[in-house]
Order: C-alpha cells, then structure tokens, then sequence
C-alpha cells in the first residue's frame, strides 16, 4: 500500500465509523471494517511519520451528535485489540508478558454504555463517544428497566457494559417497522444504538433493551481481580451471562472459545468474538494503555459466516497501478444480510491455488475485503461443464501487454484511460514533480472537461483552459500555470519517481540517476541488475516499463528541463550508518532525511539491532524505548547539529 491509498483507505475508514456508530445504518460488515483498520494499522506501523490524524487508529468511537448535551467519563472509556487466530492471540499474551490467570467472557454485538453512580443513586447515563466524551442520555437510560436505578454501594463509580437486543426481540421490532412502511435495522447492534440515541424516550421504552456489564471506570473499590469486582457488580442487581470463565493459561481461553463459537446461534443475542483479559488488577495497571487499547485486554473475534454459491464467471479490473485483479461474477446471495453477486479472487496464483472454474460451486466469506472474498471449492459438485480460467495477456482497457510478475500482473501502459487520471495525481504529487496547487479535484475536474489526455498534457495548460471552470479566478489560473512552468526545472530522480514504475520508489529512482543519468531509458534488466539493491523484479519492471514508455520518456526530455546532480555523499560520522528519525523536529522530517543521506547515511523508518542512530525530537514515542532498550545511540536534535559542524 502507498501513502495516496493509506489516504484513501483512511477516508474509507471513517465513512464506516460515522455510519457505523452516528447514522446506526452500517455500510460495512463488522468483518470488512475489521478488516481495513488491520491495513491501516499495519501500515501506519511501518510508516510513523505518515499517521494521518484522522485515522480511526488514532481516536476511540465516533463522533458526538448535536442532538444530546456532551457529558465527560471521569475515566476514559477505551477500545480494545482485535486478535483473529489463535497465532495472534498468543502474540498478544507475549506483548503482554501474560501467559496465565485470565478472565473471558462473551463478546455481545450492541452498544457501549457508561452509568455513573453516586450514593446509591443513578445518576446519568453515557454512550461512548470519543472515549472520552459521550452523549448525555440519561432520560432513555431510565427507560431500560434491567438497569437498577439504586444500588447498594455510596461510592461513586462508573459501570460500564453493552446495551443490546436480543435476536427474537430483533425479528418482531423489524417486523413490526416493515407494517408501517418504515426502514428495517440493518442488525441488532445498529438498532440497539438507535434505540439509546432517541429524544423520544417512549421510543427507547418499548424496544425491550438489556445491559449486560463488563467492567468498571471510575472507582474506589478494593479488590485484586476484574473477576472479583464483576461478582460485586453483577451482584448489585444487574443481569449476568451464564458464559463467564476463569481459565488458567492460553490452553483453556483456546478451549472457551471453541466453546462459544458453539454456541453462536444458540444464544438468544448477537455475539461476534470473546472477550480475554489478564484477572490480575496490578499487572493492568503495570501494562497500561497504548493510543487506542488497553494492553491487558483483546477481543478474540469470530469468524465470518460463509455461504456457497456457484461462479458464473470472472471481470477483470485494472487499478490506478495498472494492476489487473480478477473478480468473480457470483450467483447472487444473501450473506450477513448483504446481497452478494461480487467476490475477490485476489490474484491469479489464488485461482491456481484454489483450482478455481467458472461453474464451480464455491463458498464466499465477508471477511473484510470491500467486497466479499471465495474461501473454498466444492470441487465433488463438478458435473464436467467447469470451464479453466486463463491468465490474461493483453489488458482488458488499452489491450497493451501485460507485465506477468506471477503473483501480479500489471499494465505498463501510462496511457491505459483506466490508470491515466491516478498516474496524473501521483506525477503532480509533492514527493514527485510537486506542482504546487494540481492536486487530485482539479486534476479529475481538468480531465471531465477533457483539457488533460495524459501526463505530459499538462505542460500544454494555458489560461483559456480555466476560465470557464468553476472556482478558478485570474490569480488562481497564474498561481497554478507558475507552478506546472517551474515544476520543469526539476532533478532527474523526482521525474523517474514520478512515471510510477512498479517497484521504483524514490530511493531506487535516486540510484539509477546516480548511476547512469540521462541514459538510464537506453539500459537493460542486466544493467539495472548491477545497482546495489536491486533484484531481478526490480530490473524487470523497469525493462518492461521503458519498452512501452521509451519514446514518451525522450518527449518528456524535450518538454522539461531536467537536471541531475546527484552526487558522491562525503564522508561524515553518518557515513554507512543506519539512522532512524522520530519525534517533532524543528524542520520538516524530509530536510533531516535528505542531509543524512547526503553524508551517506541510510535513513530507515523502524528500530532495529541494526540501527546506529536514533535523531530524537519531542514527544517520542515506541521507538525512542525501544532505542534505550537495545542499547542504540540517541541524539537529540542539538547533539546533531553540533556533529555537522
């Protein structure tokens, strides 16, 4: 994943949230948003410097709604992690320095509440929220008649727990919407939240909610274990699962969840995982909190529910990328109440691996791609009418042959209408030519009124092509037409960036015009094979991409004034040394990389034993403990500087 698809995928992301938690009308099951924060997270790990504060990783629940009061949790209400197999489960206990003493319980599908009371006496009730601020709907919470109004402790404190309504419960309230022509709840959890969001409070009455508790905020009790305060809770008056363990090491949470995913369909509400958590109160408190999660605590999801269907047959679709990816044509069905008719069969390789044939019945999971995804062939259905699916060789848009990597099989061809206007934005781009002003609306609106066809046409714009375009003043036209002229006195490197080679970001554009410079188009695989960590797909891709590309490369030269001065790094401190840059600094990120490399450092973005360096601003954070823990050189920003002198 690059970083315009991590932007993409982020926007995505909180469409979901606001569906999900704000609107109660989900546009994603809970597998394919599960899904999507996994690649964000995994990214955004490997990509600190490119966390967008917007991520959903980076903030708890959704967004606070105009209709109610805004209340503050005295204690922060939190996430947790997901874990999905029994491999991540263990690595969560390892992370956790956990291996025994846990306390797990039935995960239920509704609505985060949080009750604060106070000498005995309820006294407000709060959704969520932020994690930090929720929704006041205190009025609704003294409709819900399990929750006790009155309890038998003066302390002040929070209990917390899911609002949630039970499946029959469910089936009459939709059928009772479908006799008055009102939209049906997508599932119970949606309509659990619907039901504590209403200004309506007669509304919230009859649609028979239950709370279940599953923790504490704010507190003063004395107990060692969650277990122990969970029996004084439950003991209060509130309802209480008949699916609680105490399990003393992985073996036996691994046993209780076989255990309740048996039970799945039997239990009278919607349940999508466990819930494990370290029992010892003094190992929490040690382990803490990362932005998001408790460290002491995971959700151990579910698995989706499959459905077979037949395969009528494959679409191919070319991505911004130019990679081609087949997607399979299903018999429609119902799946997690959704319509299925699509499902992804990732790459060709997948087919092959699967053994996959057009008629082939198959089962189709929801398990958090956009679209749904085929698990398994039932190859004993076969009646001799399953047809092989072939590799394509030319693609399917512009016909241009296709580069066949194996697992991937892309079209090199700029000039392919399905990956013309993405090539445009990633040329434009700031890391690329960096025209200043041509960012992704513009470039699409500029392409609609067909005054771009291809990258290059750029260079042709003239202020008649704006004038007539919405938004577009006389200081805007001049700004932006600056901006595309001094975009071509640009370096070499940024230009070959730029053309979106597959395999060929900035560091390895730098190399081949540190190495052969405006000659780098006349090379070979067995040249570009030479480079210095360079490996055949590398040189492959590049051989490929300029025997479709070379003649708009040398047009590109007449219309640009490219320079290279790439030049031998001099010798410093720095010089063969792994750098790893984190925290704020006073300039930019990308001035501190560029300096390093030009004294001949390597600058990496993880922590490693092989890291010589670690430049460290302020508010550091995992990387500067992990530093201090492998023993690596720490510098702070003024330690550096005095060492360029």
């Amino acid at each position: 994943m690059d970083y315009e698809q991590y932007l993409e995928k982020v926007s995505l992301a909180k469409k979901y949230v606001k569906a999900y938690y704000v609107d109660d009308k989900p546009l994603a099951s809970d597998e394919e948003y599960d899904k999507l924060l996994r690649e964000l997270k995994d990214f955004e790990s490997k990509n600190e410097s490119l966390i967008s504060k917007d991520s959903p990783t980076q903030y708890i629940g959704s967004v606070i709604q105009s209709e109610f009061k805004k209340i503050r949790h005295l204690k922060k209400m939190w996430s947790m992690e997901d874990v999905f197999d029994e491999e991540e489960l263990r690595a969560w206990a390892k992370r956790a320095r956990c291996e025994k003493g846990f306390f797990v319980e039935a995960k239920f599908d509704g609505a985060s509440l949080n009750l604060l009371y106070e000498d005995g006496k309820l006294i407000s009730g709060a959704t969520r929220g932020d994690g930090e601020v929720g929704e006041d709907i205190s009025l609704n919470v003294l409709e819900i008649d399990n929750i006790p109004k009155t309890i038998a402790y003066k302390g002040k404190i929070e209990i917390r727990g899911e609002v949630l309504i039970l499946k029959d419960d469910f089936e009459a309230l939709n059928e009772s919407r479908a006799k008055e022509a009102q939209s049906l709840f997508a599932n119970p959890r949606n309509a659990a939240s619907g039901s504590l969001r209403q200004l309506d409070t007669s509304i919230t009455r009859a649609r028979k909610l239950k709370f279940y508790p599953w923790g504490v905020g704010e507190h003063s009790l004395n107990f060692k274990k969650h277990s122990e305060i969970m029996d004084f809770i439950r003991a209060l008056g509130f309802l209480k699962d008949d699916f609680i363990r105490l399990c003393e090491n992985l073996d036996e949470v691994l046993k209780a969840y076989k255990e309740l995913l048996a039970l799945r369909d039997k239990k009278p509400m919607m349940m999508d995982g466990m819930v494990v958590r370290i029992d010892d109160l003094a190992l929490c408190e040690s382990l803490g909190y990362t932005v998001k999660f408790p460290r002491f605590m995971a959700a151990f999801k579910f698995p989706a529910l499959e459905k077979s269907t037949k395969l009528l047959g494959v679409n191919l679709q070319v991505g911004r990328s130019g990679l081609v990816t087949p997607v399979a044509v299903l018999e429609p069905v119902e799946l997690d109440g959704v319509r299925v008719s699509s499902a992804s069969l990732h790459n060709f390789d997948e087919i092959a691996r699967l053994d996959i044939r057009i008629n082939d019945y198959v089962a189709v999971i929801r398990s958090g791609d956009v679209i749904p995804k085929i698990t398994n062939v039932y190859k004993d259905r076969r009646e001799g009418k399953e047809l092989l699916i072939s590799r394509p060789r030319l693609c399917p848009v512009c016909e241009s042959e296709l580069l066949d990597e194996g697992i991937l099989i892309r079209c090199q061809n700029l000039n392919c209408e399905a990956r013309l206007v993405n090539s445009i934005i990633y040329f434009v781009s700031k890391r690329c030519m960096n025209i200043d002003g041509l960012g992704e609306s513009i470039v699409e609106l500029l392409y609609k009124h067909k005054k771009i066809s291809s990258i290059e046409s750029i260079y042709s714009l003239k202020y008649s092509d704006f004038e007539n375009l919405e938004g577009f003043k006389d200081k805007k036209i001049n700004n932006l037409l600056s901006s595309i002229e001094a975009s071509k006195d640009n370096e070499l490197f940024k230009f070959i960036s730029a053309l979106g080679i597959e395999h060929i970001g900035e560091v390895a554009a730098k190399k081949i015009a540190s190495c052969f410079s405006f000659e780098w188009l006349d090379k070979k695989k067995e040249d570009f094979e030479k480079l210095e960590g360079f490996g055949e797909q590398m040189a492959l891709s590049l051989e490929d991409f300029l025997a479709i590309n070379k003649e708009r490369i040398l047009h590109f030269y007449s219309i640009l004034r490219l320079k290279n001065t790439q030049q031998e790094s001099k010798t410093s401190i720095f010089t063969g040394k792994v750098v790893v840059i984190t925290g704020s600094l006073s300039k930019p990120r990308d001035e501190f990389k560029a300096l390093l490399e030009s004294m001949g450092a390597k600058v990496s973005s993880s922590i490693s034993a092989k890291t010589d360096f670690l430049l460290c601003g302020k508010d550091a954070g995992s990387k500067l403990e992990k530093a201090k823990a492998l023993g690596i050189k720490i510098l702070s920003e003024e330690e550096f500087n005095s060492l360029l002198v």
